[in-house]
């Protein structure tokens, strides 16, 4: 048992051990997201800018810096650090790889560092089938989906969608690699209702829930009328649709300043206007009923990614192994303790 100023075990928590704690959970996490977001929205988090570091000599490379405190329930601080090469995907390996380190609140001191590629695409994926349940949930229910580029990202929405009551009449997959856009087939099971499309266009429009899960750097889709059928667009991947096309939709993000950065579709839009005035609201005020999302125009969501989101799906996969009896502890980890070096 530590002590009141001791710090905890340092453990470290592999890819493996966080992949069986949520396997088979998606409910629960998406419960966990939903609870996360309810306290970021009632103010008991701290959630600062995200820090890119870029590199002049790899111009689409990029390793952004998260850090997070989160109350409530979960009650922990920490940073994620995840890169993103999308070189990557040449080779057969995913572009995004991270880490997360949770910091006790009491002493400051990290008690656990966790594999974090994992966590990440779980509570975006989460995030996504809150907020695909959210933003449809007084409209007609989507029946066919599309998926727009076809990486883990969108592997991991498709299994959240499947496991938390989604059934698909129809799913269109398109993506720049028709080799990968045939796999993504392929794990979805195939069968005549799942189509491969040569080009976005008719996947989307198509499609009453559209999901943007590419490594695109800027807008590739510039025509408002593909949306002419108000569908829900998860627009994961941020800078896949223009200006046009977020002018002419219902614009909820999952926090303002986070998002309107990094030229986002939905920062080229503040740029292109010089205002905020095409943004509805958040997925909270959805969520507590104080922004209604209308039937008569596409609904595009943009997640910027919270790193509070992070922190609550890290504690709750860190708890669990540590219930289990299960977590890795480093001895020693902190090793000098005294300020005097009295042993």
């Amino acid at each position: 048992m530590h002590g009141p100023t001791e710090p905890m075990p340092f453990a470290v928590i592999p890819g493996a051990q966080v992949q069986r704690v949520l396997d088979g959970r998606h409910r629960e996490v998406v419960d966990l997201v939903e609870s996360a977001y309810r306290t970021h929205g009632a103010g008991d988090t701290v959630n600062p800018p995200s820090y890119f570091l870029r590199f002049p000599d790899r111009p689409s490379a990029r390793i952004i810096a998260l850090p997070a405190s989160i109350g409530g329930d979960v009650g922990a601080d920490g940073i994620k650090w995840i890169s993103s090469f999308p070189e990557n995907t040449a080779t057969g390996i995913p572009r995004a790889s991270a880490v997360l380190v949770l910091n006790d609140q009491r002493t400051g001191y990290p008690f656990a560092c966790l594999e974090s590629s994992v966590i990440s695409a779980t509570r975006t994926a989460a995030s996504a089938a809150l907020a695909a349940d959210r933003l449809s949930a007084k409209r007609a229910r989507p029946r066919s989906v599309a998926y727009i580029g076809t990486g883990l990202i969108a592997r991991y929405v498709a299994d959240y969608l499947a496991n938390t009551g989604w059934e698909f009449e129809s799913t269109a997959v398109h993506d720049l690699s028709a080799d990968n856009a045939r796999a993504f087939r392929d794990m979805l099971g195939g069968g005549p209702g799942v189509t491969v499309h040569a080009c976005a266009e008719t996947a989307i429009r198509e499609s009453d829930l559209v999901v943007f899960a590419t490594v695109a750097p800027e807008p590739h889709v510039h025509d408002p009328s593909w949306f002419d059928h108000n569908p829900v667009v998860l627009n994961v991947s941020l800078r896949d649709v223009s200006t046009e096309v977020v002018l002419a939709s219902c614009n909820i993000v999952d926090d303002v300043e986070h998002c309107l950065k990094a030229n986002t579709s939905v920062h080229l839009a503040e740029q292109a206007t010089g205002g905020r005035d095409f943004l509805d609201g958040t997925l909270y005020e959805v969520i507590t009923g104080d922004v209604e999302v209308p039937e008569d125009r596409p609904v595009l969501f943009s997640p910027f990614g919270l790193g509070v989101l992070d922190l609550a799906v890290g504690k709750y996969v860190h708890d669990r192994v540590r219930a289990a009896g299960e977590l890795t502890v480093i001895p020693d980890f902190f090793s000098d303790l005294d300020r005097y070096g009295r042993g």
